[in-house]
């Protein structure tokens, strides 16, 4: 049995449609099964999680040390518009309507500008085990948000799913220690909370956009607005930033960002929230702390505990239960 080929994509989605060959050898003939369109989802939010789980790793020491909060921001922004409008001349893209283009004008100050820079500069005052915790509420104000704006139903599979995943993470950082709480790190704090919602806003308000154009389509004109919104933020930043001082580390950790935790993460994100509910789509943050874990495991930075078994266990039956859709049974 073949493992998972990548295709040629008919409509050039910027993904490809992927597919498993399954052998049948007495009748040397292939049978061809499509991944659902869920499936995908699936798979391209937990690669997205894998990136952000290596930017731990990577960029650990970036900021402040070579470069500050804004500046990091906006060449994250700027670096990312540019890749997705070169991606877009090889992909298929839309013309997209007035109407639509002044949604996303809005759908960028929240799910760009407001989402990086109270983030990076929220982290840059606060501890990282502070951040974390408080981004544990983003899929609580999604599922929210969801709830009013999109109508969706509440379903004990997910409201259960949803509490196992929030109690497996809070399992694994708390018992990181160094939470604090205090009037140093309360701007911080606040900063990160502004983040969380402002991504719950951008992520259940962008899926309409989604499923009327393609995603890289959607990508480039959220990210050309991002960069003109950031012109005035941060280029003054950008410019004083002393680059001469940037080691090799520091490089390869700054365009790490930019290229995998900005431009291949956000694309991922997006495409999966072609096919799944916002609900699931910020459920995945939970597998954040877990997957860093796991390879700081691997780096022989940190120790495999029993808490971080049964914390792995309660994220993944957490987003399972969030995802599962019973089958309708046909009298």
């Amino acid at each position: 049995m073949e493992m998972m080929r990548v295709g040629v994509l008919s409509n050039l989605n910027a993904f490809p449609v992927w597919s498993i060959k399954v052998g049948i050898p007495h009748k040397n003939k292939h049978i061809c099964i499509a991944l659902t369109a869920a499936l995908r989802g699936h798979i391209a939010l937990f690669a997205a999680q894998i990136i952000y789980a290596l930017n731990y790793s990577f960029a650990k020491g970036l900021m402040p040390n070579f470069i500050g909060p804004l500046a990091l921001v906006f060449l994250r922004v700027i670096g990312a518009a540019i890749l997705f409008w070169i991606l877009s001349i090889f992909v298929k893209t839309q013309k997209v309507e007035k109407a639509d283009l002044k949604k996303m004008m809005w759908l960028a100050v929240f799910g760009v500008v407001v989402n990086q820079v109270f983030f990076i500069y929220g982290l840059s005052l606060t501890h990282p085990i502070n951040s974390a915790i408080i981004m544990i509420s983003n899929p609580i104000v999604v599922f929210v948000f969801t709830l009013i704006i999109l109508k969706e139903r509440i379903t004990f599979l997910k409201v259960s799913g949803l509490s196992i995943a929030v109690g497996g993470a809070l399992m694994l950082l708390l018992f990181k220690g160094n939470f604090e709480t205090g009037s140093e790190t309360i701007a911080g704090d606040l900063m990160t909370l502004v983040n969380s919602v402002s991504w719950a806003i951008f992520v259940v308000m962008v899926k309409p956009i989604m499923m009327k154009y393609e995603t890289v389509t959607v990508m480039r004109w959220l990210f050309l607005f991002g960069s003109i919104y950031m012109l005035p933020i941060g280029l003054y930043d950008t410019i004083g930033t002393h680059w001469i001082n940037f080691t090799p580390h520091a490089v390869f950790a700054t365009l790490f960002v930019i290229i995998a935790t900005t431009f291949f993460a956000y694309l991922l994100n997006i495409y999966g929230l072609r096919s799944l509910s916002p609900s699931v789509v910020s459920a995945y943050i939970y597998l954040q702390p877990f997957l860093a874990s796991i390879f700081a495991i691997m780096m022989g930075e940190d120790k495999l505990t029993p808490i971080k078994i049964v914390s792995g266990i309660l994220i993944i039956l957490g987003l399972y239960l969030v995802s599962f859709k019973p089958k309708k049974i046909q009298i």
